[in-house]
């Protein structure tokens, strides 16, 4: 004989088996969606070439920028031939040009100021005033790490010198003189800086003055030949008495 469980028993039976299923069939798609996402898409892939990756790593060297190096060495006899006279005399063996002779000396420019012998960024165009000094003045530097700066004791004045922090070049000096908002001076020579707004210069070895034949008679010959030493034809004649 069978007993059939209370009313309330069996609804509760049904609930429970009915929730088991779908647990079931919930925990069932899960695993099979966990499956696929794990094993990798065989559709439409490719395996890459070794030419592909070239490819990819050229295109990514192209897009990235140019690395500027941190420090240029050259000998003394590559400065030679890389800068003109008067900018070695400058850069190399720390010259200073005539007040009021540079290029840069008075004026404003557009651009970033660079060294004349590595190309590195030294002022902005911005910072440039008008001193009346006779040398182009900065207030600030282009960045805190493009100058490198030490002790001139080459006369009876003690000064601060101003050099490229790449390439050692000498550029001037610098003195609590200046404006706002820094209170600086940087004293530059012209010769030492060149703006990126310009077109390169030829080198001095390009600009070389063409060889012109000299005179074998020498100054002092020519000072004693006759017509050299001759009085004007006027002072010969005597002159009349008044």
């Amino acid at each position: 004989m069978l007993i059939l469980p209370p009313r309330s028993g069996l609804i509760r039976l049904v609930v429970s088996a009915g929730f088991l299923a779908a647990f079931t069939s919930f925990a069932s798609a899960q695993s099979t969606s966990n499956r696929q996402e794990a094993q990798p898409s065989t559709k439409d892939a490719t395996p890459a070439t070794p030419a592909d990756e070239a490819s990819k790593d050229s295109t990514a060297q192209k897009n990235a920028p140019a690395k500027e190096p941190e420090h240029v060495y050259k000998t003394d006899e590559e400065w030679r031939r890389l800068l003109t006279h008067d900018q070695y005399l400058v850069t190399r063996m720390k010259a200073t040009e005539p007040a009021f002779s540079g290029r840069y000396a008075t004026g404003h420019y557009k651009g970033t100021f660079l060294c004349v012998c590595c190309g590195a960024k030294l002022f902005d165009s911005q910072t440039k005033f008008d001193s009346g000094t006779g040398w182009p003045s900065f207030w600030r530097p282009a960045t805190a790490k493009a100058l490198e700066q030490a002790y001139d004791r080459s006369e009876a004045e003690l000064r601060v010198e101003v050099t490229c922090a790449r390439c050692g070049a000498h550029l001037g000096h610098v003195f609590n003189d200046g404006p706002a908002p820094t209170g600086l001076r940087y004293c530059i020579n012209s010769l030492a800086i060149k703006l990126d707004s310009e077109p390169v210069r030829p080198t001095s070895a390009s600009r070389r003055a063409p060889n012109r034949k000299r005179s074998t008679q020498t100054r002092d010959a020519r000072a004693e030949s006759p017509e050299a030493t001759a009085p004007p034809e006027d002072d010969a004649k005597p002159k009349n008495p008044a």
